[in-house]
């Protein structure tokens, strides 16, 4: 797919502060389990957070498949970096798409600069694959709202300022009876949970939220009452474009790191790279990078076209993220027991790939997802 010159240009920015930037950072960052704040401060001036804001509320206005190419590139540096960029991209759409004036004006801006840091609030014990199952609720309280309920492993739980609180408002109306709530993380009644220690990903911080009897305002909802479930669901072809261009850019990252080394290890008197074996390897991974990139610009450039893009993105998710997680092992497997220590690069990519067949629809629920789109309009592309 040929890129547009703004499209090419942004992303050869992304990949010079991913390189100049983020790399350097990425093993202390992975050792100290540590929150960038001034990492992200930097990104806000770059205009990498809110990637499809329109430029009349203060973003940048591009389009998915840019969004895609920065977060490619954002993750060529640290898969953890990106991933507070599709965090920030969430939280933006639903505020461009739902959001009042005011609660743009009081939120959007600071999310986007990073001087306010966002938590997208869904997940609960019982509430994960199915988020039918939340019990997280709110209840009418005069004109305002009583929040009561919990979540867990929310990406940003530990440090963020606001969350998008997923809860239920009618107990009798199933996906029809939940709402999304703005709640200030700093206010009465919410409590959090310890910081959680991950396998990979371990700059992205995790943890629970608890809501005790959390007072909120009338205009603490977001959109129409009711309609909270389909305004999740709504963001999530954007969300899987989003973690399948970061599963390519941990593929992208092994599949260089692989190269050189393949270049400079020597055995037997001569480079490993010139070994049949060892090349076939390094061909597949190339092979399924570009693949799983290709699978991303299609998906990308359909939600862009306004397509029904919903069977495409989860493609895109299934196949980017388990390629991510067999390169990136193929990947450790050329550097040999240098790859299994730490501090070196391509232990942390491995690492890193897991969660992605996880997050954002576990890759069973993609193939359900593609079959239902099959049966129910045709396998026409």
């Amino acid at each position: 797919m040929r890129l547009s010159e703004t499209q090419m240009q942004v992303r050869d920015m992304a990949r010079q502060f991913a390189d100049e930037v983020i790399r350097p950072m990425a093993e202390a960052l992975d050792r100290e389990e540590r929150f960038p704040a001034e990492l992200y401060k930097q990104m806000g001036e770059l205009g990498l957070f809110g990637i499809g804001v329109p430029e009349e509320m203060g973003g940048p206005g591009f389009d998915t498949l840019t969004y895609a190419l920065v977060m490619e590139e954002l993750s060529r540096g640290y898969a953890s970096v990106a991933d507070q960029c599709g965090l920030v991209e969430l939280l933006s759409t639903l505020l461009v798409r739902h959001g009042t004036q005011g609660q743009r004006a009081r939120w959007l801006a600071g999310l986007l600069s990073s001087d306010i840091k966002g938590a997208y609030c869904i997940t609960e014990p019982e509430a994960g694959t199915d988020v039918s199952g939340i019990r997280t609720s709110a209840t009418r309280d005069g004109t305002g709202w009583l929040l009561n309920g919990g979540k867990i492993w929310i990406h940003n739980a530990p440090v963020a300022d606001v969350g998008f609180v997923l809860a239920r408002t009618d107990k009798d109306a199933g996906h029809r009876g939940m709402s999304i709530f703005i709640v200030d993380l700093q206010g009465q009644g919410v409590t959090r949970g310890p910081k959680e220690h991950k396998m990979g990903q371990r700059a992205s911080q995790v943890g629970a939220l608890t809501f005790s009897d959390v007072r909120l305002p009338a205009d603490a909802l977001l959109g129409d009452e009711g309609r909270g479930f389909h305004m999740m669901m709504s963001v999530l072809d954007k969300g899987r474009v989003g973690i399948a261009s970061l599963a390519v850019g941990i593929g992208q990252a092994g599949l260089e790191a692989a190269l050189d080394y393949a270049k400079q290890r020597k055995q037997f008197g001569k480079a490993i790279a010139d070994f049949q074996g060892v090349q076939w390897m390094l061909a597949d991974i190339a092979r399924d990078v570009e693949a799983a990139r290709l699978l991303v610009h299609s998906a990308a450039a359909k939600i862009d076209a306004g397509e029904d893009a919903t069977r495409y993105c989860s493609m895109a998710k299934w196949f980017a993220s388990d390629m991510a997680v067999a390169r990136s092992a193929d990947a450790v497997q050329i550097f040999g027991g240098s790859g299994y220590i730490r501090g070196f690069e391509v232990e942390r990519l491995y690492r890193d790939a897991k969660i992605t067949q996880i997050y954002e629809g576990t890759n069973q629920i993609q193939r359900a997802i593609i079959a239902r789109e099959l049966l129910k309009n045709g396998a026409a592309a």
